[in-house]
C-alpha cells in the first residue's frame, strides 16, 4: 500500500482492488466491511467523512488486515466478531463463523419456544455443538422466560460461548457444558437445537480456503455420509426431551429425505422445515410422538 493511499475511502478502494486481483468474491463489500470496521466507521461516517486522512498507525492496522483476507482469512474472522440475530458474537478458532442462514433455525423455533412458554411459564433449552452459542443465544434473547445449555466438545469454543453471553447480557441464564452430545448431559430439554457437522468428509477438502483453512474441522465434518451427528442426536433425543419436547436442526441442502428419515426411525415426525436465503432446504423441526 503505497503512503498516497491515505483516506477512508482511498483505503476501500484499494482494498478492493488488491482483493479483485487475487480472485476474492465479494470484493468490494469485504473491502468495504473490513476497512470501515477497523476504522470505526459506520455507513453515514463513510459518507460524511470518508475523505479525512487516516494516521500511520492506523494505516498500519489496516494494512495488516488486507495481508491477513489475502491470505484467504474470512474478513470477520480479521475483525475477531459477527453481528447473529441482533447480538453481537465473538470468534475463536474453536468456533464456526455463525452464517445468516442459521438465523433461519432460529426463526423457525421462536414461535415454538414462545409457546412452551406459555403453556408451562419457562423452557430449557440445549444446543448441541454450541460453538459461539449463536443458536441458544438468540434464542434466550428474544424469550427472556428460556434457560440454555450450551454443549460442545471444544473446550476453546466453551470457552467463546461463555465470553458472548456475558457480552449480550445473557451468562445468567446460559451454561457452557463439555460433552460429546448427550455423554455429559443427563437432563431433560424442551428443545434441543444443533447445528451440527454435515458435510461428507470427501467434501470437507474442496471447500473454499476460507472454509477448509480456518473453520474448525470437526465443526464440519459429518463423517463418510455427512449425517454421522444427526444419528447420534437422534440416538438420544427422546430421553433428553420433556413431554412435547421439540428438535430443531439446520441440515445441508440435500439433507432433509435422509435426516427425516433418521428421526422418524426413532419416534420422531416432522412437524415443519424451511428453506434458506438461497432458497435450499435448511431447517427441520421435530416433535415426540406425545406432541
Amino acid at each position: 500500500m503505497t503512503g498516497a493511499v491515505v483516506t477512508c475511502q482511498g483505503l476501500i478502494l484499494e482494498a478492493r482492488r488488491r482483493f479483485e486481483v487475487e480472485g476474492i468474491v465479494d470484493a468490494a463489500t469485504d473491502a468495504k466491511v473490513l476497512v470501515s470496521s477497523l476504522l470505526g466507521l459506520s455507513q453515514t461516517d463513510l459518507v460524511l467523512r470518508g475523505d479525512q486522512p487516516v494516521d500511520d498507525a492506523r494505516l498500519a492496522v489496516v494494512e495488516q488486515a488486507i495481508v491477513r483476507r489475502l491470505a484467504r482469512e474470512p474478513v470477520h474472522r480479521i475483525l475477531g466478531k459477527r453481528d447473529f440475530y441482533g447480538l453481537e458474537l465473538g470468534l475463536s478458532a474453536g468456533t464456526l463463523e455463525p452464517r445468516p442462514d442459521t438465523e433461519v433455525l432460529v426463526d423457525a423455533l421462536l414461535p415454538h419456544l414462545r409457546h412452551i412458554v406459555e403453556v408451562k411459564g419457562a423452557a430449557e433449552i440445549v444446543d448441541l455443538g454450541t460453538g459461539t452459542g449463536a443458536i441458544a443465544l438468540a434464542l434466550l434473547a428474544e424469550c427472556p422466560e428460556a434457560r440454555a445449555i450450551g454443549v460442545d466438545i471444544s473446550q476453546d469454543a466453551l470457552a467463546t460461548a461463555v465470553r458472548n453471553a456475558e457480552r449480550n447480557g445473557l451468562a445468567q441464564r446460559f451454561e457452557g457444558r463439555q460433552s460429546s452430545w448427550f455423554e455429559k448431559v443427563p437432563e431433560k430439554f424442551d428443545l434441543i437445537v444443533s447445528n451440527p457437522p454435515y458435510i461428507r468428509s470427501d467434501v470437507v477438502l474442496t471447500l473454499d480456503p476460507e472454509v477448509q483453512i480456518f473453520d474448525p474441522a470437526a465443526a464440519l465434518d459429518g463423517g463418510r455420509d455427512g449425517l454421522d451427528a444427526y444419528r447420534a442426536i437422534a440416538e438420544q433425543a427422546l430421553a433428553h426431551l420433556h413431554e412435547r419436547g421439540l428438535v430443531g436442526l439446520e441440515i445441508g441442502w440435500d439433507q432433509r429425505e435422509a435426516v427425516t428419515q433418521i428421526f422418524e426411525k426413532k419416534g420422531f415426525s416432522l412437524v415443519e422445515g424451511r428453506k434458506d436465503l438461497g432458497g435450499n432446504d435448511r431447517v427441520l423441526v421435530f416433535a415426540t410422538g406425545d406432541s
